[in-house]
């Protein structure tokens, strides 16, 4: 089958609806550890930190898809990913720092504030460190790390049969479940933050959609349709509720690190079954105008929302259980995302294409090339 024709801006708007459900996931999960329970609905999400997996995977089958063909230098697909990301860190990391610093009258490292700024962060094991500029900003450094690793891979995959992107894809997901119990014998603290938070273990999940991104370009069709797929993803985080009433998350098989490493595999096929269906123009409840406008969104709620969580929990208190702690979801919820609509169109986008205007991308017969990113 011919390569699928280069994708433009929302493309596969399926995947920009998927960005917005992976963002309230983690969303629910900071508001039910941090603030309080709601019945059911924190039961579900108690490992909702499962949707950075999601987003790592999500990116390496979007920058495969965007990119593979497309005859851009590695120079300029590092300078757009810089200008696509490190806007709306700063800022969320200025927020951040201000809060702590204004309202809590808390002490920030220096060092910790340069190192995410740097996007090296996550590389540091001390938690001060890798949670010291924004807690939420750590994803980034891994990010950026597999932004300089994707131009290797994109050369060692492109062009090669359908049987090693498979192979590839199988292998990367043993390595992670390998690991699991390979750092049963280190201490809890070292080994949550190489298995949870380390860009080299977490690069796994982003080679995966990488490997998938690259057999879907190719007309690959996944073996699971789209509700399937979504089931599988409900199902395997309801699977974790009896599995976390039995084994504290202290403990190295619980489902705490599971919930992450685990479920790469499954947000793949989801990530490729919604692809698919956008290919064959099969309406899937994710790609409609405001679906969209939420997915854009999903970035800067992603960096704000936890400092959102912080100033209501010291400006009122962390509310009493039942429908108080309801109304504090909602309102947590409701200015969060304003915020992010906001800061989406005041900072993130026109920051990012002032800075894409800087470098301009020339294939070898030395014409403009037009931007093909599709998130």
């Amino acid at each position: 089958m011919p390569p699928i024709p280069a994708p433009r801006r929302d493309r596969l708007p399926s995947l920009t609806g998927l960005r917005f459900w992976a963002a309230l996931l983690v969303v629910l999960y900071h508001l039910s550890r941090q603030v309080g329970t709601v019945p059911w609905v924190s039961d579900a999400v108690w490992y909702g930190r499962s949707g950075v997996t999601f987003f790592f995977v999500l990116s390496g089958v979007v920058l495969a898809w965007t990119y593979d063909g497309a005859g851009v230098s590695a120079r300029v697909f590092l300078w757009r990913r810089f200008a696509r990301i490190w806007p709306m860190l700063a800022v969320s990391v200025g927020v951040s720092v201000g809060v702590w610093w204004a309202l809590m009258d808390r002490a920030v490292s220096v060092r910790a504030v340069a190192a995410t700024l740097l996007l090296v962060h996550a590389w540091f094991p001390q938690p001060v460190i890798f949670t010291g500029g924004n807690p939420a900003a750590w994803s980034l450094s891994d990010e950026a790390w597999f932004y300089l690793t994707f131009p290797v891979l994109l050369a060692a995959l492109a062009g090669r049969r359908g049987r090693v992107w498979a192979w590839t894809a199988v292998g990367v997901s043993c390595a992670a479940l390998l690991l699991w119990p390979a750092l049963a014998g280190v201490s809890p603290t070292t080994r949550t933050w190489a298995l949870d938070y380390l860009p080299a273990t977490r690069l796994l999940q982003f080679v995966l959609g990488v490997a998938a991104g690259l057999a879907l370009r190719r007309g690959w069709r996944p073996p699971v349709s789209l509700p399937a797929a979504a089931g599988l993803v409900v199902a395997w985080h309801l699977v974790l509720i009896p599995w976390s009433n039995a084994v504290p998350d202290a403990v190295w098989y619980s489902p705490y690190s599971a919930s992450q490493l685990l479920s790469a595999p499954l947000f793949a096929a989801l990530i490729c079954a919604a692809a698919r269906a956008d290919l064959d123009g099969r309406r899937t409840g994710l790609g409609g105008a405001w679906m969209i406008r939420l997915g854009h969104w999903s970035f800067a709620w992603y960096l704000l929302h936890e400092i959102v969580i912080r100033v209501a929990v010291f400006a009122w208190g962390k509310p009493a259980p039942g429908s108080a702690t309801f109304a504090f979801w909602a309102g947590v919820l409701v200015v969060s995302q304003a915020l992010a609509a906001i800061a989406y169109h005041r900072v993130e986008r026109p920051a990012e294409r002032r800075l894409r205007g800087l470098v301009v991308a020339r294939p070898v017969d030395g014409s403009v090339q037009r931007s093909r990113t599709v998130l």
